[in-house]
């Protein structure tokens, strides 16, 4: 079942692009990664996606609703974790997290202390008088305390020391077991690398691929590293070969295609070391981005 469905969502501020024809299924259960680089046109998808701006053109569902026309119904079963966090600052956390569960239909006061005390969130404190860093914990028990079916994160680690990285991964982990469906927008390539089952790249407002982790780092390209002192390089110049890196000594490159075509032509040459690996998520994107 698809929980998000944006089909062909584009969004323009006047004649300048944030998101053009954006389409993407998210599915019931599952960890979704969105990633790109600031400016690519995460947050305003999810601020379209969220019934927050309005688009241009296509459609935006959550829960086979229309994010425009049922925004408060959908954000009934809806967490989410905007990258910028702002509140009233005279308030005191407590008052302002029991005042965002009065808008949820059951009882999130259990929940709120059982986050508020994992987070270690002082709610005595009034907002003025908190970090950026506990801000942010705000946001994550603000987001979380009525137990949401969909966790929508736009860059949620921002501001969050490493033990509360650790700790608020935990928590996203066991939600997700709970049956709660996350899209995760960062541009944290090791968090969404540990975190997601798929994961989309956006560049310049479009989405340029979709694909599983473990599909994008094992089943497409490999990464391998020749090293020895008279290496034809010329050889090397096939189909799927890409990224090429010469070293004094090494020559890497990823590699995309028939694993034993590129292995026998290896083994032609006179070579002091070979290593084969998966390339890492940040060098998949970055070979996208290039």
């Amino acid at each position: 079942m698809g929980i998000i469905e944006l089909n062909q969502l584009s969004k323009f501020y006047g004649k300048a692009k944030g998101i053009e024809n954006v389409t993407l299924e998210v599915n019931e259960g599952e960890i979704f990664g969105f990633i790109g680089p600031n400016g690519a046109g995460k947050s305003t998808t999810i601020r379209t996606m969220m019934g927050l701006i309005f688009p241009t053109s296509g459609s935006a569902k959550i829960f086979d609703m229309d994010c425009s026309k049922e925004g408060p119904k959908i954000r009934q079963e809806v967490g989410y974790l905007p990258s910028e966090v702002f509140y009233y600052d005279k308030m005191k956390v407590l008052d302002l997290l029991k005042y965002t569960a009065g808008f949820y239909q059951k009882d999130c006061d259990a929940r709120m202390y059982e986050l508020a005390e994992i987070m270690e969130l002082d709610l005595k404190k009034r907002i003025e008088d908190l970090s950026y860093g506990n801000k942010k914990k705000v946001g994550i028990v603000q987001g979380l305390l009525h137990s949401p079916k969909l966790i929508v994160l736009d860059e949620p680690t921002s501001g969050l020391d490493p033990l509360m990285q650790k700790k608020f991964f935990d928590i996203i982990l066991e939600e997700n077991k709970k049956g709660a469906t996350v899209f995760f927008s960062s541009h944290i390539l090791s968090e969404v690398q540990a975190l997601c089952n798929r994961v989309a790249i956006i560049k310049d407002g479009v989405i340029i691929k979709v694909d599983d982790i473990k599909s994008m780092r094992e089943d497409n390209y490999k990464k391998i590293t020749l090293r020895g002192l008279q290496i034809d390089q010329e050889k090397y110049k096939l189909e799927g070969v890409t990224h090429i890196i010469n070293g004094e000594d090494s020559f890497k490159f990823f590699y995309k295609g028939d694993i034993n075509q590129i292995t026998k032509q290896i083994g032609n040459d006179n070579l002091l070391d070979v290593l084969i690996e998966e390339p890492t998520l940040e060098e998949i994107f970055m070979h996208y981005y290039k």
